[in-house]
């Protein structure tokens, strides 16, 4: 006769599977995309907020170290490069909305990066923050994929780096609708420019549920700015890094 396992048993083992925290991140994001449809795509039921929370307090009753996490979760994460590249559709498709904007957005971006960068920094720097975090805060301001590139060239730590840039779309996400609303800022191409360069991937898909012009120029404003920083910024911080202090 088969023995059934007792219950334990099979919680050990599936707990103990790298598969077990994949279904963990896709069931939680699921479930906070659920509530986001819920509640008409209100922003501030943001579903990867909520899906990061659940994840953090899962693997924290679960005692599963981050490392085992990783194991199933970087199945995830192996797509992130792929989907950042795959903006370029989303920018081909939309190129003709882009012409007689170029200035305006080449501006807007310059303008966004420095801001973000030079904020970041700052703000860091005058509430103590050590080298390390002051020097994540250079790379923070890309989509996540570049940001890790960037935060290794500058010899500073990557996963700090994604935690910022993260933590950054999210707010940007959720806040930046209502930043515009109070700017009277209407136009979808410049809703969605802003949005991309400040809240990266997040933003963009934030963006795009809300209205298409505006996701196709979150998409290329997010591209654009990541590429000119993964060239620039580094260059730039290799010249400034001792008058620097990181």
């Amino acid at each position: 006769m088969n023995k059934r396992l007792p219950i334990s048993e099979v919680w050990v083992y599936l707990s103990g599977d790298p598969l077990f925290a994949l279904i963990i991140t896709l069931a939680t994001y699921q479930f906070g995309y659920l509530l986001y449809v819920r509640a008409k795509r209100h922003p501030l039921v943001n579903p990867v907020a909520i899906s990061v929370i659940l994840t953090c307090v899962i693997i924290d009753l679960l005692e599963m170290p981050y490392e085992k996490y990783f194991e199933g979760a970087q199945f995830v994460h192996f797509l992130l490069g792929t989907a950042t590249v795959a903006l370029a559709i989303p920018i081909y498709n939309g190129f003709k909305r882009m012409q007689g904007k170029i200035l305006h957005i080449w501006v807007a971006l310059t303008a966004g990066s420095t801001v973000s960068i030079v904020s970041a920094v700052v703000i860091a720097k005058l509430m103590g923050a050590g080298d390390n975090i002051v020097g994540s805060m250079y790379a923070k301001s890309v989509t996540a994929p570049i940001a890790m590139g960037i935060a290794e060239r500058l010899n500073v730590s990557p996963t700090l780096t994604v935690v910022f840039t993260v933590i950054t779309g999210m707010l940007g996400a959720i806040l930046a609708p209502y930043i515009m609303n109070a700017l009277k800022i209407h136009q979808w191409w410049i809703r969605g420019t802003a949005i991309g360069v400040g809240a990266h991937g997040l933003g963009i898909t934030r963006a795009f549920s809300v209205n298409e012009e505006a996701g196709i120029y979150a998409s290329m404003a997010m591209g654009l700015n990541g590429v000119i920083s993964a060239i620039g910024l580094p260059i730039v911080l290799t010249y400034l890094r001792p008058y620097l202090g990181f």
